[in-house]
């Protein structure tokens, strides 16, 4: 499941770094409106992502998730694939949308992997998996950029669908689902999505988690769009692709080193008060990048930032793997997995408009603010759910 999900990953972001390049290719466009239309083409897949995680989620939990595992790999190649013979932008993004009802693989393996996986050890074993989708994630834009400039960009969306079928095949022979036992006599085989809407909010703690999955994405996406632009304000124009490439890559680098040994030291802790924590740790490093001088300094405060976000994710869908009954699992992380989306539609928005009118310092004041506001807010909820407390952080 590690090499899938680093395929995936791996192929998904291959194709990021030249979408408006390709965009260009259409016609003779200005470039206002290739960047209006390369921020809709980017962003549709989140959309129908958003809406389709839970309905995948809940047809997962009914007839297993290996299934819609290859489904998903496959649909992701198919729309890829396409992708290589679009000939205007409508096309391109509306195999863009295509692309996000099947965008839930790794969520999706997350899930699998969670119900596989014994309470005590869910976090360390999420955490490792998580390793795979981030190293794809590191090295995709780097190999598809190169890839791009050696075989042409329909040459290298057509490379990167194969690569996507690849990881359909890896889990249809190389992953074996075991059925789910019940962990009490009085849980129930399945659940309509009624029960576990009010499973949720029953469950205060459980649904402030997923509430910071919102919150997170928001945070971490508000200064994707914009943080070429303040790379070119600190260092100049000079190699601004690979500079701005350098301050991405530094958040991946820490996500990659820590995410494992976050989810080990939560299955010992107690998830809840890690994610406290590491949303405490995410707002102090992110202020202060708003006071940076240079390149160097950012690229510093980025890693950091890479090493308290990177145990977010494994963390919380551990606590989920505890807190939800096994057979409506799925359907729980769809919901999360579908805030996590809202999140990445919100945020680019977001730090943009805060951007043009306050300035880039200006939001690395919001996104800290909103990053310390969600620690609070989960460690406020916390003390008022001390049944839950004590639950969760029990192993």
């Amino acid at each position: 499941m590690w090499f899938a999900n680093f395929f995936i990953a791996g192929s998904i972001t291959m194709v990021l770094p030249f979408l408006s390049l390709y965009i260009e290719t259409f016609g003779d466009f200005s470039d206002a409106y290739v960047q209006t239309w390369s921020g809709w083409v980017f962003g549709i897949t989140f959309v129908t992502a958003f809406i389709f995680s839970p309905i995948w989620g809940k047809i997962g939990d009914r007839y297993g998730r290996k299934n819609i595992l290859v489904m998903s790999a496959l649909g992701l190649a198919l729309s890829v694939f396409l992708m290589g013979s679009a000939t205007s932008v409508w096309q391109l993004f509306f195999l863009r949308l295509f692309m996000g009802v099947f965008t839930g693989f790794i969520p999706m393996s997350q899930a699998l992997i969670s119900t596989q996986t014994p309470k005590d050890m869910a976090g360390r074993v999420l955490g490792t998996l998580q390793t795979g989708s981030i190293t794809g994630s590191l090295l995709g834009p780097l190999l598809g950029g190169w890839i791009a400039d050696s075989i042409g960009y329909a040459a290298t969306f057509q490379y990167v669908s194969f690569t996507v079928a690849l990881s359909a095949i890896i889990v249809f022979f190389g992953v074996h689902e075991q059925k789910v036992k019940k962990e009490s006599a009085d849980e129930k085989t399945s659940y309509s999505t009624k029960e576990v809407l009010s499973h949720i909010v029953h469950h205060p703690l459980l649904l402030m988690v997923m509430v910071v999955s919102l919150f997170v994405q928001v945070a971490h996406f508000s200064i994707q769009p914009i943080l070429s632009l303040f790379v070119g304000e600190l260092h100049g124009p000079e190699n601004l692709a690979l500079f701005s490439g350098i301050a991405f890559s530094a958040a991946g680098l820490g996500n990659l080193m820590m995410a494992r040994r976050w989810g080990q030291v939560a299955d010992r802790i107690g998830y809840v008060k890690i994610l406290i924590f590491l949303l405490i740790m995410a707002g102090v490093v992110y202020l202060p990048a708003a006071f940076v001088t240079n390149i160097w300094e950012l690229v510093i405060l980025r890693f950091l930032l890479g090493v308290s976000i990177g145990g977010i994710i494994p963390v919380r869908t551990a606590y989920i793997r505890q807190e939800a009954p096994v057979a409506m699992q799925g359907e729980v992380l769809g919901y999360n997995t579908s805030l996590r989306f809202l999140g990445n539609i919100i945020g680019p928005a977001m730090g943009g408009m805060v951007a043009g009118v306050y300035g880039f310092s200006m939001v690395f004041f919001v996104t800290s603010g909103l990053l310390l506001f969600s620690g609070i807010l989960l460690f406020l909820v916390l003390h008022k759910s001390k049944p839950v407390f004590r639950h969760a952080s029990s192993h």
